[in-house]
């Protein structure tokens, strides 16, 4: 039998879960290869896509943008602050994984629980706007 039309997924669904599985394999798995292929997928299809799908992408490309900025600031304030081998390192490299790091990683699973559900997100401080959704 045929699915019903409440049934049917949103359209754009697919590109917004290939969205948020993009983010979370560049911060996970493969953290350049993902976001090229991110960022290949925003540029061919921001839009020409369903708004769900265009509000999934610019949140992931937005939360990857800042998380990308984020290491480098960390990375200057350890070289700043002393270097690789200064013992105090690892104080920055364990806040920055324990908060920072793991705080992209829970965005991303909500978006991406969101996203399985066909509905729009809006990540926390780092996220751009979805004016179609009114986030």
């Amino acid at each position: 039998m045929p699915p019903s039309d409440a049934e049917q997924d949103p359209p754009g669904q697919g590109i917004a879960i290939t969205a948020e599985a993009l983010y979370l394999t560049n911060l996970m798995l493969l953290p350049v290869v993902a976001f090229v292929i991110l960022m290949t997928c925003w540029w061919l299809w921001r839009k020409k896509v369903p708004p769900l799908a265009r509000c999934h992408l610019a949140q992931t490309v937005s939360a990857s943008l800042w998380g990308g900025l984020v290491l480098v600031v960390i990375n200057a304030l350890i070289i700043l602050l002393g270097g690789y081998d200064s013992p105090g390192v690892w104080l920055f490299v364990i806040l920055y994984f324990t908060v920072v790091h793991s705080s992209f990683i829970l965005l991303g699973t909500l978006g991406l629980a969101r996203a399985m559900a066909g509905k729009p997100y809006r990540y926390p401080l780092v996220g751009r706007s979805c004016p179609e959704f009114g986030l």
